[in-house]
């Protein structure tokens, strides 16, 4: 029989993370997903449900050897897709960038554009060229259509994440793999908050979806949920 592909995802312990990690268990796929601590969480739940099908990994994407540390442990692995989910926001999502703390925007940046790269750049090389890398973006990060303002930290590190994913892209222009970086639209997570119009139930099927049907297309592309492109 051949061999099942497999998916990392980094920031896979609860909310679109493990939706996604559920949503490739049912594809016949092996998942590789991080959590930040020991804590009990919603993978380890899919683990049980799916024996021998699920490899837990702790990571904390902040920091750097800690990405390190990953790559060494996932030496001779080979990842179909590489995909970051992890990121964050501000703890007052209403407030302008001019008034928020330096340490508040770099914790933001680090976690969404930053540390993202960091394990991109440190992973790339067990992704075949048939594979995939990808991370989560959002449509807040297009500057093209940012018309209403607000979320201003996030929107500037989302809009960041897309643009290190162009300057990876353009690197490896010689020798293109399949990349992406999606906007799956405002999802009732913890991060999008209870007043998000889609439910992860009906966004997380389109986007496994489209993570697979784009593996082995090479170029960068920036979708939202539906496959549509979204303006940088």
């Amino acid at each position: 029989m051949p061999t099942a592909a497999t998916i990392l995802i980094v920031g896979a312990s609860r909310g679109l993370g493990a939706a996604l990690a559920a949503g490739f268990l049912g594809r016949g796929w092996h998942v590789i997903g991080t959590v930040r601590s020991g804590s009990r969480t919603e993978l380890h739940g899919l683990a049980e449900k799916h024996p021998g099908r699920v490899r837990i990994e702790m990571l904390d994407i902040d920091e750097a050897e800690q990405i390190a540390a990953l790559r060494r442990r996932l030496a001779g692995s080979t990842l179909d897709i590489l995909f970051v989910n992890a990121g964050t926001t501000t703890r007052d999502q209403h407030m302008h960038v001019g008034d928020v703390s330096t340490e508040e925007f770099v914790r933001v940046m680090v976690t969404n554009a930053l540390g993202p790269m960091r394990v991109i750049e440190a992973l790339q090389d067990l992704v075949p060229a048939d594979g995939l890398i990808g991370a989560m973006s959002s449509g807040q990060g297009s500057i093209a259509n940012n018309e209403t303002g607000m979320r201003e930290v996030y929107r500037g590190s989302k809009a960041a994440l897309n643009m290190f994913m162009r300057s990876f892209a353009a690197r490896e222009a010689p020798n293109p793999r399949a990349m992406a970086v999606l906007a799956p639209g405002w999802i009732r997570t913890d991060l999008g908050g209870p007043e998000a119009p889609y439910t992860v139930e009906e966004s997380v099927p389109l986007l496994v979806d489209l993570l697979i049907a784009k593996r082995g297309v090479p170029g960068l592309q920036y979708l939202d949920r539906f496959g549509q492109v979204v303006p940088w």
